[in-house]
């Protein structure tokens, strides 16, 4: 398991310590992740009037919201992989399907190639005794 790690951050002006499994790293971003959302919504002239209380369920419902869409992009993501996965199947098969039909093809070119050269071999014959008769 990995190891706990520690991180101080600052978050909307004040230092908090932040502690996770997730590396440092991680933790940072999520850190700017909400001082960019509280700058975005302290933009707003609305947000600055609103108390405390309502200030910080506005900010939980703007990041609940980002959460909300990229969960719906990445199922549609993910769909739209599987269309492609299917696709691909698809082709795939269709490649399979015209390879054998392709070597079936060159097959009877070929019988039919060998039939040709027995049919013109015949045709020598039968003119070589033609030509011994007459």
């Amino acid at each position: 398991m990995a190891d706990k790690n520690d991180i101080q951050v600052v978050i909307n002006g004040r230092i908090y310590s932040l502690s996770g499994y997730e590396d440092t790293e991680y933790l940072q971003e999520i850190a700017n992740y909400m001082n960019h959302k509280i700058t975005e919504c302290k933009m707003s002239d609305g947000f600055r009037r609103l108390d405390a209380e309502y200030q910080n369920i506005l900010l939980a419902l703007n990041i609940a919201d980002d959460y909300y869409k990229i969960k719906t992009e990445t199922g549609q993501l993910a769909e739209k992989e599987d269309e492609k996965e299917k696709q691909i199947y698809d082709l795939r098969h269709e490649v399979i399907e015209t390879q054998i039909k392709y070597e079936s093809s060159m097959r009877l070119v070929e019988e039919y190639k060998e039939q040709v050269n027995a049919l013109q071999r015949k045709i020598i014959q039968l003119e070589a005794e033609k030509a011994r008769m007459e």
